[in-house]
């Protein structure tokens, strides 16, 4: 049975939030093998244990990956450009050479479904593979592509599947630090837009109802896919629920009617006894 080698990248305030994501993922793959990478800029070890001992409980290996901030010296860095920003885009060069393949979830993600076929996706030669959200018009997408100046459609950064081995021979760190100090002034999600501007056209593009549905749109889903796509259907053939936007099903006023499958894992969490976060946020 293969191993599915998930990455994400959060600083410790997101821990809580990975917890839950671990939690869905076992759920959903019972007895299914998992590494669990962590790129990081100093978490402290007590939080980075509570996480080792849950993924133990779930037989999922643990991975933390410490960066050494000098690797970052001549990156353009501010609030908007946070250190952060550039680790997912610099994976490949950032994590152990043994690995491949990698699959990237944002920490406010859920996983309701197998993910082996995402895993499996024949990359065709691209370096990633990730969606583009479903809009009520195509309004949203063309801005991005006279804004950006691109011809394809505007991937979603949250989940990506990566070829780290091409990765490394394609992606420069400087390169990309370069592209951001020419290009900061148009750069409105940044991380996203580096991904669509530099890696667009290496890109496979997969499909959002299943692989990256974002939890705030059930209604324009709903209406784009002619009524097949209402709650049921969700719950049988999504296997990725993103919650995108400001809003997050953690905070309290949460409206979007996702909201209480978050908190039903949210719940499974704490049973484990390693949650970190048992006051409201």
């Amino acid at each position: 049975m293969e191993t599915i080698k998930i990455l994400t990248t959060l600083n410790q305030n997101y821990l809580p939030r990975l917890q839950v994501l671990l939690t869905s993922i076992y759920i959903t793959h019972p007895g299914k093998p998992f590494e669990i990478y962590l790129i990081h800029n100093g978490i402290s070890a007590p939080l980075l244990d509570k996480v080792g001992l849950q993924c133990d409980r779930f037989g999922f290996g643990f991975c933390p990956v410490q960066i050494d901030p000098g690797c970052f010296r001549d990156a353009p860095v501010t609030r908007q450009y946070p250190r952060e920003m550039y680790y997912r885009l610099l994976a490949p060069l950032l994590l152990p050479g043994e690995l491949h393949r990698i699959l990237y979830l944002d920490p406010d993600t859920l996983v309701i479904n197998p993910l082996d076929t995402l895993w499996e996706t024949d990359l065709q030669g691209n370096l990633f593979a990730a969606a583009a959200h479903t809009g009520k018009t195509d309004l949203a997408n063309n801005i991005n592509q006279v804004r950006l100046g691109t011809d394809h459609n505007y991937f979603n950064s949250g989940v990506l599947l990566m070829d780290l081995k091409q990765g490394r021979e394609e992606i420069s760190a400087d390169g990309v630090f370069r592209f951001v100090r020419e290009h900061a002034k148009e750069l409105l999600l940044p991380d996203q837009d580096i991904l669509n501007i530099m890696f667009g056209n290496r890109t496979l593009e997969v499909d959002d109802y299943l692989w990256n549905y974002d939890a705030r749109n059930y209604n324009t889903y709903l209406l784009r896919s002619g009524g097949k796509c209402n709650m049921d259907w969700v719950l049988s053939h999504t296997s990725i629920l993103h919650f995108c936007g400001k809003s997050k099903p953690w905070q309290a006023g949460y409206v979007h009617r996702f909201g209480i499958l978050y908190k039903h894992y949210t719940q499974l969490t704490r049973r484990t006894g390693f949650y970190l976060a048992d006051t409201p946020e």
